[in-house]
């Protein structure tokens, strides 16, 4: 059921947000530029809202009541976006043939109230379920057992498997019905979804393993590092003089010293003008001194943060994948063999989907099982080593895209003289570094932060999905201006034919290789976080 939550999310969401765009400049009568900016807007807010969500859910409401209000935050928002495609009242007249926005007649501020607050509940879904709902699924196993402990693993790579699975159909037949049936139906489609996954999420609360909020662990962290500056001239000895303390209600596993980062021990020290109290035993004033578990815990998110930042280089190349592919797409020869049947740009895409639905029970199924036995790890290889592989992978991706495209026409790359067919590899690639990478970092982030910090992990990796596709943005407007004058021309115009596409991918893939070596420099320190005297269980029957 906590799968299935965001799978009908995804479904709504996406299913809505693929066509979106047509439907303000055609329904609404919105100029291009206005549309793109409230999708762009939507996007960023959506992704970087999480980390609201992340910390509301940790500090107050916990992850199940977080996710059944975001879900009906979601469910209402998708609502009132259909309601403007049902009624007549919400939305402006027809503009006919004509495709000129500023002839038409614009939206009424009513309207366009009623739209934006259907985009607003939107955010706030998704800022709710994003960041919990897999924290959420991972309750439900217990890891001191190895059937837990696998079953987790496995989950991670499900989970990918039944969201993407939820994006093929949504970018094929809910966004074929919105463009060709009727949007009324169209848009009815995702807040039905969306009404399914509410009830099947609430159908399952007798099962749930719930988790209740324990406090901000976002405070814990600022403690730590304010206490530590605080205490930087004092002398440090050793751990066995450091202050420790564990409430009785954490949900946190005891985590034992390590010697890294050595200046965040200092924030333990405890000195003459420190007071503990008498009845607990835990500091009276937290902010003068910090608990031994505090530092760990922090320790746990700095050694987490360098490997987040070459994660923003993997998405920056994934993100290609999504917007100048599917230009290239567009301006190439599209048509099925020698009919006229002409498949659409954006369907491209999907090839991505394929190949990672398609590997995802491959790799969980037969190639993890392989590799246990000849590794002996629990996942085959250490996680560490699958966001290695997706990081190289994604290089690959984008030098066949370099390389394929400069196959078309070795004198000036030109688009229109291929076949668009000529762009799977590509997209059958990206569709594997996601296997590896985007996976293996939602799978990193949940397994070496704090048990506590679980849905501040989730929110990460959208913040890191967010971030590489606002450095695509950044870099494309960069690599446009700089190579406006240049001998070689533009490398991005409006016609692609006139451009050097196969540069600017060259030039993400060099990125990519630069980021590779990073990312094998922060892998050859990093330790990974390791509870205190962890034992496995002997397994329970019917226990996961």
């Amino acid at each position: 059921f906590p799968s299935g939550n965001e799978t009908f999310e995804k479904l709504g969401a996406i299913g809505t947000l693929s066509n979106l765009l047509i439907y303000l400049t055609t329904v609404f009568n919105l100029s291009n530029i206005k549309a793109a900016t409230i999708i762009s807007v939507f996007n960023g807010t959506a992704n970087f809202g999480t980390l609201l969500g992340a910390y509301i859910c940790d500090t107050f409401l916990g992850r199940y009541n977080t996710l059944a209000a975001a879900s009906l935050a979601s469910f209402l928002g998708l609502l009132l976006i259909q309601l403007t495609a049902a009624i007549p009242g919400l939305h402006p007249p027809s503009c006919g043939k004509s495709s000129d926005a500023a002839t038409c007649k614009q939206p009424t501020g009513g309207q366009m109230s009623f739209l934006l607050t259907g985009f607003a509940l939107m955010i706030i879904g998704a800022g709710g379920i994003r960041p919990c709902n897999l924290a959420f699924g991972v309750d439900q196993f217990n890891p001191n057992t190895e059937s837990g402990r696998r079953g987790i693993n496995s989950f991670f790579n499900w989970y990918f498997f039944t969201i993407t699975f939820a994006k093929m159909i949504s970018v094929t037949l809910i966004v074929y019905i919105q463009a060709n049936v009727s949007w009324s139906i169209g848009l009815a489609i995702p807040a039905i979804l969306m009404l399914i996954s509410c009830a099947l999420f609430f159908g399952g609360t007798k099962m749930y393993v719930i988790v209740k909020a324990s406090g901000s662990p976002v405070t814990s962290l600022i403690q730590v590092f304010v206490v530590s500056i605080k205490k930087r001239n004092l002398k440090y000895l050793d751990s066995n003089s450091l202050f420790n303390y564990i409430p009785k209600k954490s949900i946190n596993k005891p985590l034992p010293h390590t010697d890294q980062f050595n200046w965040l021990d200092r924030a333990a020290i405890l000195t003459p003008a420190d007071k503990i109290n008498s009845e607990d035993g835990s500091p009276e004033n937290p902010w003068n001194l910090c608990s031994l578990q505090q530092v760990e815990e922090a320790k746990c998110v700095v050694r987490v943060l360098p490997i987040w930042v070459s994660g923003i280089i993997y998405y920056l190349a994934i993100a290609q994948q999504g917007t100048y592919a599917i230009f290239q797409a567009n301006q190439a020869d599209r048509r099925m063999g020698n009919t006229k049947f002409q498949v659409p740009a954006a369907t491209y895409g999907v090839f991505l989907m394929l190949s990672l639905t398609a590997f995802i029970p491959v790799y969980d199924r037969v190639l993890v099982p392989f590799l246990r036995r000849l590794t002996g790890k629990e996942g085959g290889i250490t996680i560490l080593q699958r966001l290695g592989v997706g990081v190289l992978i994604s290089v690959l991706s984008m030098l066949v895209s370099g390389v394929t495209l400069g196959m078309s026409d070795r004198n000036r790359g030109e688009i229109s003289s291929m076949s668009a067919f000529w762009l799977v590899p590509q997209f059958v690639l990206a569709g594997l570094a996601e296997v590896f990478g985007a996976v293996g970092q939602v799978e990193f982030y949940y397994k070496q932060f704090p048990e506590n910090m679980r849905s501040v992990a989730g929110a990460l990796n959208y913040c890191g999905i967010a971030a590489g596709s606002y450095l695509s943005t950044a870099l494309i407007q960069l690599v446009h201006r700089t190579t406006e004058g240049a001998p070689t021309g533009n490398w991005l115009p409006e016609d692609l034919n006139k451009g050097r596409l196969d540069y600017y991918y060259y030039l993400v893939g060099g990125l990519g290789v630069l980021n590779f070596g990073y990312f094998l420099w922060c892998s050859s320190g990093y330790r990974y976080k390791k509870a205190k005297d962890e034992v496995v269980q002997p397994e329970v029957k019917g226990s996961a």
